[in-house]
């Protein structure tokens, strides 16, 4: 059935600028029909009304694990080698468990129902059933996105690794298949190769294979850490750089949608192949800080042609608020700009909104912005609590509530669903 959703607008058409609109957005089926700033007098169509609140588009998130979701907000100590180790690792191993991962995934779920997010790419762990029952929650909880069911047979704990390619292979085909078959329509599978050092070349040559034959996408994760560079260099001393080692097998953008977190390092030719390819990069300034991997050059990515969108890499990051991710991508860019280069400046709350959004979006097709024919995510804020004796406009409104509002929206619609 149609409906009005009343409140103040605000999107990004643009890099760098934000639109705001007070009006009445006409919902039909999942996306946007039109956009109105007359009041529809005598029409018999439900209005929501939400009067002066701030409505934006829904978030997409780029990149988090929920099978780290347990410890989210400990072991911010380590860098990125020991922290797979000593925390991820064993932490993921418990997901053999379907009934762990029933309660576990289920307080993961709530808590990213309650946020801002309405999309998101997921890394699961490598257990075929317990992904499927993140699948079947995330689907339940009304939330779109790709979920990912890892692939490990190399240099990860004896506990914790897929015995055999063969092994990787069958599983990772039964998977896909029990997708198609439990009938997701909200969500779907994306291929979760963990990061080149995990999964070994026949392996990565075989996923590209279920790639193309069965049209899937990929994620995983790139240039984090000079250590980890390093230990991709000395495995595949035959490729020029980090990202090549994905391209050989097709797993590279271009034909295969591919998402790769961090790019922190990326040389000339790895950035070249990325924008080539249609790379989307996930950047994730709170977990770079946390464990320590640097500072990516975001705003030369966002202004020069890169496709990039914002990732909580939960639980390397510490929160599924993606408000607080853009404030942290906000003060990472001055930083960067400050003591490495000055060749862009800081990012702004204009360019993450867009980041978070329309950035990200991209990713899933027509989402992020309040156009007819986009897909119609939002999100209502409560500015509740950020009372004052001044007046703001629009992004003043906005710019507080990314570095003092909960995170938590009073109202969350997806793919015009009302979920919260």
């Amino acid at each position: 059935m149609p409906y009005y959703v009343k409140g103040l607008f605000l999107d990004t058409p643009e890099i760098g600028q934000i639109r705001a609109r007070r009006g009445w957005a006409l919902v039909e089926g999942d996306c946007l029909a039109a956009f109105r700033t007359d009041a529809p007098e005598g029409s018999q169509t439900p209005i929501l009304d939400f009067g002066d609140q701030l409505i934006l588009p829904g978030f997409t998130d780029l990149h988090l694990h929920a099978a780290q979701y347990a410890y989210c907000g400990t072991a911010m100590d380590v860098e990125l080698i020991q922290w797979l180790r000593d925390y991820a690792y064993p932490e993921e191993s418990r997901f053999a468990d379907p009934a762990y991962a029933e309660r576990q995934y289920a307080l993961f779920v709530r808590d990213l129902k309650a946020s801002a997010t309405t999309r998101a790419c997921i890394f699961a762990s490598l257990h075929t059933d317990a992904t499927l029952i993140l699948m079947r929650q995330m689907e339940e909880a009304g939330l779109r996105g790709y979920v990912g069911k890892l692939a490990m047979n190399r240099n990860c704990p004896d506990t914790y690794r897929e015995p055999s390619t063969e092994e990787g292979v069958r599983e990772t085909e039964r998977w896909l298949d029990a997708c198609d078959a439990m009938g997701f329509s909200r969500v779907r599978p994306i291929l979760t190769p963990r990061f080149i050092p995990s999964v070994t070349d026949d392996y990565m040559a075989a996923l590209g294979r279920i790639a193309r034959e069965r049209n899937v996408p990929m994620q995983s994760h790139l240039s984090e850490n000079r250590d980890e560079i390093a230990w991709v260099r000395s495995l595949c001393p035959d490729t020029r750089f980090y990202g090549e080692a994905y391209a050989r097998w097709g797993l590279f953008g271009g034909d295969c949608p591919t998402v790769m977190a961090h790019c922190i390092y990326s040389g000339e030719a790895e950035c070249a192949l990325m924008k080539q390819n249609g790379v989307m990069i996930a950047h994730c300034p709170t977990s770079n800080e946390n464990v320590i991997a640097g500072i990516a050059p975001a705003a030369r990515y966002l202004r020069r042609g890169w496709r990039i969108g914002l990732g909580s890499d939960v639980s390397g990051g510490h929160t599924l608020n993606l408000f607080a991710v853009m404030m942290a991508a906000i003060q990472n860019s001055k930083i960067y700009w400050r003591y490495v280069s000055q060749l862009e400046k800081p990012l702004t709350v204009a360019d993450t909104l867009y980041m978070a959004t329309a950035g990200g979006g991209r990713f899933f097709g027509k989402v992020g912005l309040f156009e007819p024919g986009y897909q119609f995510d939002a999100v209502v804020l409560s500015e509740a609590g950020l009372n004052s004796t001044r007046e703001f406009s629009p992004l003043e409104r906005l710019e507080r509530y990314v570095y003092r509002g909960s995170g938590n929206p009073q109202a969350k619609f997806c793919a015009g669903e009302r979920i919260v």
